[in-house]
């Protein structure tokens, strides 16, 4: 099992619609994440500055970095790319975060 912690920004006065489409999370993206070995996913806004942290477990030989290469995962970029900082791709600007403490 390995944490995984980065950092994404939303556009100005898009918290709300952001929290919307993610508690209307596709079903077969959510299983396409578990497939991959992603579980145990969160997502915190930082209200005040439009600043997204998440935080992701992933399960030892997971496939989580070629997600990007599924066609849902593609369509999602697209859908979520007017609410937030987006790569000429639409992939979101993910900001790698390093770990520096853990309590169990």
């Amino acid at each position: 099992m390995q944490r995984v912690g980065f950092v994404m920004q939303l556009k100005n006065g898009c918290g709300e619609e952001y929290k919307k489409r993610h508690n209307e999370i596709w079903p077969e993206l959510k299983a396409l994440l578990s497939e991959s070995g992603i579980y145990d996913y969160t997502i915190f806004l930082e209200e005040s500055t439009g600043k997204l942290f998440a935080i992701q477990k992933t399960s030892t030989g997971n496939r989580a970095d070629s997600i990007g290469d599924k066609a849902i995962v593609r369509k999602w970029w697209d859908f979520m790319a007017d609410l937030m900082e987006v790569n000429n791709d639409n992939s979101p600007v993910c900001l790698p975060l390093s770990e520096v403490f853990h309590l169990d």
